[in-house]
């Protein structure tokens, strides 16, 4: 199963979607939605739930959000973030990790979010929101951000994305990042910290199966 970051070096060079081609970053698939169970342990805990065609890693959970599960402490704060959602598993964590937050699950692919939502009521998660991302409140902010970011939309995409949303940790807020060694994890990881500033303090986690985690504090 290719891992989220599985285009040829897109963060040193990115890679562009060869038109009428449907990705799991596409808006609506067009392909008729075909869901299936799998079986996944979300940091130590099994469960089933629903995944389809059309959404990022379709047949379980893929081996970078495994190492970014694996690898993160619990999240703080009471209002938490996921980017770039698919199914759900890092949201339905962050959620059976902190019941009493909220977790926003943000991914432009309708039927992720739908999955998503679907897949949190199925565990009794009533704290996602699944939203797309101009649906997030202008104002809300975050104390605690998950993410395996969709590295194959391409290099400047992909900065855009981590600008929309990392400048929205709340003061002493952190975000954890899992990135894939060798599609460009240190050149992102160095960008990252040439671009938030003083703001906040960029550094690596760990290395875990060929991937970094990286973590972003924003300073309080």
């Amino acid at each position: 199963m290719a891992p989220r970051s599985d285009s040829p070096d897109p963060v040193v060079g990115p890679a562009t979607p060869n038109p009428g081609t449907e990705h799991y970053f596409s808006e609506d698939p067009a392909t008729p939605e075909l869901r299936r169970p799998v079986t996944v342990a979300l940091r130590g805990r099994e469960v089933v739930l629903q995944t389809s065609n059309g959404v990022f890693s379709p047949r379980g959970l893929d081996k970078g959000t495994s190492v970014l599960l694996e690898n993160v402490p619990d999240p703080q704060g009471g209002e938490l973030l996921d980017v770039g959602c698919g199914w759900g598993p890092i949201a339905l964590s962050m959620a059976a990790a902190a019941p009493g937050s909220r977790v926003t699950a943000v991914d432009v692919n309708e039927r992720s979010l739908r999955l998503t939502r679907d897949n949190a009521a199925a565990l009794g998660l009533d704290n996602v929101v699944a939203l797309l991302p101009g649906q997030v409140p202008a104002e809300r902010r975050f104390d605690t951000i998950w993410s395996n970011p969709p590295i194959r939309i391409g290099k400047q995409q992909l900065h855009e994305l981590l600008l929309l949303w990392l400048p929205r940790l709340a003061p002493g807020g952190t975000a954890w990042l899992v990135v894939q060694k060798n599609l460009g994890a240190d050149s992102l990881q160095k960008w990252l910290a040439s671009a938030l500033g003083g703001d906040c303090a960029v550094s690596r986690h760990s290395t875990d199966r060929g991937f970094r985690v990286l973590r972003v504090e924003r300073r309080a």
